[in-house]
């Protein structure tokens, strides 16, 4: 879900200080990601859906991951200016989301990411716990440096 991806994020970081700048309903500030999120929210790795809900707990899509490691790419300073497949090739391509084009687009062509057979992305679908896996190994694999 988005609290485990922004958890791992920060992990990966190595479990910043990042002082609260925002109050999710839902996000307590009790709750075991509190601090991954309030951290990645002050990065800018991450926002809310825009009416005051982050949606800890909701499954993270192909897309939103894509833009969450996108983000914390450049907040590291990694390279994020990779050519590569062309992500309008996929019969999904008008899917992605306008926020998310960036993301999915560098997540292709990085090989973080590729189509799910029959030149579907599915960039609005979740993502499924085999291909989070995968996708933070290529992750680790090719752009952490």
């Amino acid at each position: 879900n988005r609290a485990m991806m922004v958890q791992v994020l920060w992990n990966l970081g190595g479990n910043p200080d990042a002082s609260a700048v925002t109050e999710y309903s839902e996000v307590a500030s009790d709750a075991w990601y509190y601090n991954a999120v309030q951290w990645a929210i002050a990065e800018g790795i991450v926002g809310g859906y825009g009416d005051g809900v982050y949606g800890a707990e909701d499954h993270i899509t192909r897309e939103q991951m894509a833009l969450m490691l996108y983000r914390y790419a450049q907040y590291r300073g990694y390279d994020t200016t990779q050519d590569g497949a062309d992500v309008q090739s996929f019969a999904d391509y008008e899917e992605i989301s306008d926020w998310a084009l960036e993301g999915m687009t560098w997540a292709v062509n990085a090989g973080l990411m590729g189509g799910k057979g029959n030149g579907v992305l599915d960039p609005t679908g979740n993502a499924t716990r085999a291909e989070v896996a995968q996708i933070l190994m290529n992750f680790c694999e090719h752009i952490i440096e």
